[in-house]
């Protein structure tokens, strides 16, 4: 039998109670890394957690928000309380969002660059601590095709470029070291929250503000969440 590609390794993907960032946690798992789930929502990653056990792989579910300093120092150190050591990084958590520039409060505004860039740099932050003592380690950031091309909400695609941009320039930082930084872009993917933005609806359930007639939808094809967890390994 082959080898598998992560054995020994251990992970973090953050937003992985469903869509893309569960189905990271799977084919890393399948791979033979010990994974860390983390996402807001306690009943839908102790489900997914439970599923990977019974099938006799290592995984740790740990509720943290990305938009805390506190849950994030928190989740390293419980990774390494559990796994021993922490070697892959992926930065999946995200919201996605359809308001026009005019329409958008500074409420909203900073609700969605805290958990979408900030969530990231947070993140990165406390692993380089693992991760430079060690010289060794990944850091993945999930990124969108709205980095380059802007076409839904205009602080998720401003938080996206962001993301583009925070990772050259962490993996600037770590040119002469053997951790990598790298971004995968999705564009239209079959996930819970892609299929909600289908139907019209924003993150938290509300309506899109259907008046507005400027908002849209992922053009091209759809992906599969494993379409996209492979580009990360």
């Amino acid at each position: 039998m082959d080898k598998q590609m992560l054995e020994g390794k251990v992970a973090i993907i953050t937003g992985a109670s469903y869509g893309m960032g569960q189905t990271i946690a799977e084919v890393f798992a399948e791979e033979g890394a010990a994974v860390v789930l983390t996402a807001r929502g306690k009943e839908k990653l102790d489900a997914v957690v439970d599923d990977l056990r019974r099938k006799g792989y290592r995984a740790l579910g740990l509720a943290a928000d990305t938009s805390s300093t506190k849950d994030t120092v928190r989740v390293f150190e419980e990774t390494v309380k559990t796994f021993g050591d922490v070697d892959i990084l992926v930065n999946n958590a995200g919201i996605g969002e359809q308001t026009i520039i005019d329409e958008t409060t500074d409420e909203w505004m900073q609700y969605i660059m805290n958990v979408n860039l900030g969530g990231p740099m947070r993140y990165i932050r406390e692993a380089l601590k693992y991760f430079l003592p060690k010289n060794d380690g990944v850091i993945i950031n999930i990124s969108s095709v709205n980095g380059a091309r802007p076409f839904c909400g205009a602080t998720y695609t401003s938080t996206k470029g962001a993301l583009n941009t925070l990772t050259k320039n962490v993996a600037m930082r770590l040119i002469e070291t053997n951790i990598r930084c790298n971004a995968v872009a999705p564009g239209a993917t079959v996930t819970p929250a892609h299929l909600a933005n289908k139907a019209g609806v924003q993150p938290g359930g509300a309506k899109m503000l259907e008046h507005s007639g400027h908002f849209v939808y992922f053009p091209g094809p759809e992906c599969e969440p494993v379409d996209q967890a492979y580009a990360c390994l």
